[in-house]
């Protein structure tokens, strides 16, 4: 039995990762500072013999005994991380810091979630991990674009110069019941507009694309990730390469969920990405992974859970 600690362990992604990592057997530490994150996404664990809750803010070190960390901790959508870019910064690298020293200091295997957003607004379709990205180092995304730039170099130099044991994954888009309603993320936002009737907000023309990937098929690349071979540090491509127009998410909605509601636009925000998609063929390499989980069978099964919340 490992014991592992997973910083953002209440928050979205956090909480299917400490329910997989309970059901193969782990002792589990969740640290949240429920800044983003919610006690109501681990109530279910809150039983189980095998899982502590401890409520922390990873900008401040901490000091826990375990064998695997996974360092998800970081607001994660626009509406979140811009609300206090500084904040959103130094969770990312103070996070990054602390959490690194603590893996050096318990000879712990540890594991960065950064994101698809390392590649800014990309010139190179799709996005392969030796692409360096096309990042604005001053504007309103920076805070988390560049705060993920940082935590993987620490990672990387951390590595080199004390010889821990690292794993990188870029997690692309990534949906799935237990996102907050209210987040702003564009799968979430056209599911609670179309479920209450309300127009559909489109940024833009509705041309972008991006790439959705089912939450259990990322939880799966997550877990395989930290258990391939200490050789392959990553970075780590971990999303669906099926790529999707904006605007064609909100009609496969609106049809599913039978919402009269309209289609409308507004302005694209500042240093929005035009096309994300990312080639995976490093995660089928190493992992053995791809996703399984097609977007309508996974729109489905959210569309199912935010009709029980809404």
């Amino acid at each position: 039995m490992n014991r592992v600690l997973v910083t953002g362990g209440a928050g979205f992604l956090g909480s299917h990762l400490c329910e997989r990592l309970l059901q193969d057997g782990n002792d589990v530490i969740c640290v949240d500072n429920l800044y983003t994150g919610s006690k109501d996404n681990i109530r279910h664990l809150m039983t189980n013999p095998y899982f502590e809750f401890i409520r922390h803010d990873v900008t401040e070190p901490l000091y826990v005994e375990v064998d695997q960390i996974y360092n998800l901790a970081c607001p994660a959508s626009p509406v979140h991380y811009q609300s206090n870019p500084v904040k959103t910064t130094k969770t990312s690298v103070y996070g990054a810091l602390n959490m690194l020293g603590l893996a050096k200091r318990v000879h712990a295997r540890i594991l960065q979630a950064s994101t698809s957003e390392v590649y800014g607004d990309p010139e190179i379709h799709p996005q392969p991990e030796s692409y360096r990205g096309c990042v604005n180092p001053i504007g309103i995304r920076s805070c988390y674009d560049e705060g993920k730039r940082v935590a993987e170099t620490l990672f990387f130099d951390y590595k080199r110069m004390h010889g821990i044991e690292i794993k990188v994954m870029r997690i692309f888009n990534t949906y799935g019941p237990r996102m907050n309603p209210l987040d702003g993320r564009v799968v979430s936002n056209f599911i609670v507009q179309a479920l209450k009737g309300e127009d559909i907000t489109i940024y833009g023309d509705g041309s972008q694309t991006r790439s959705f990937c089912y939450v259990d098929d990322l939880i799966e690349g997550m877990v395989r990730l930290m258990a391939s071979p200490a050789d392959f540090t990553g970075p780590c491509n971990l999303g669906n390469p099926g790529e999707f127009t904006i605007k064609q998410l909100a009609e496969k909605i609106v049809e599913k969920t039978g919402s009269k509601s309209k289609l409308i636009y507004q302005p694209l925000p500042s240093d929005d990405p035009l096309q994300r998609k990312p080639v995976i063929d490093l995660a089928k390499e190493h992992l053995g992974w791809e996703p399984k989980v097609m977007l309508d069978e996974g729109l489905d099964k959210t569309i199912a859970y935010f009709k029980r919340v809404i």
